[in-house]
């Protein structure tokens, strides 16, 4: 997914959220609030919302040389990145948390629209774990996230509704 250019990648992104939303909305009242995995489809949408924030600020530090706030200290798989997130964005009414979803994605796309082209993709020198760390590789990681929250929340509606 790397090759994409910018504006395939904001619509790729923007898919994503629309995929997720969609998954969401198509559960019963008790399913979003139950949990899967550790997890209810409430705290994956808890998360995405924090994390399209996060990128934004990240991909400052980065365009810096910076390494992103949330490695540094993230926990076994962001673990405490997460459960940051999840307590932050608090709320079970479904219908708030899909706007502020929305929102935040429309925040972060707003800010993908206004980079350079050439800083989107760019190598700033910054590593995590040996691995470079550009905004691009950044957004591509958060669209595979949603992706992978959406099947998991449409297979959770199947064995649960």
């Amino acid at each position: 997914m790397s090759a994409l250019k910018l504006e395939q990648q904001i619509s790729k992104l923007g898919q994503a959220v629309e995929l997720l939303s969609a998954a969401i909305v198509g559960l019963s009242e008790k399913a979003f609030l139950s949990k899967l995995n550790g997890w209810s489809p409430r705290d994956i949408v808890a998360h995405l919302i924090g994390w399209n924030r996060h990128v934004i600020r990240g991909s400052e530090q980065i365009q810096r040389g910076d390494l992103p706030f949330y490695d540094i200290d993230p926990g076994e798989d962001y673990s405490k990145v997460n459960e940051a997130l999840v307590l932050q964005y608090d709320s079970t009414d479904r219908q708030a948390l899909l706007e502020e979803l929305r929102a935040s994605a429309r925040e972060l796309r707003g800010f993908l629209e206004s980079l350079d082209r050439e800083v989107w993709s760019r190598d700033f020198g910054v590593r995590h774990g040996g691995t470079r760390v550009t905004i691009r590789d950044t957004i591509d990681e958060l669209i595979e996230d949603y992706i992978h929250h959406s099947l998991q929340v449409e297979n959770f509606a199947r064995t649960r509704d």
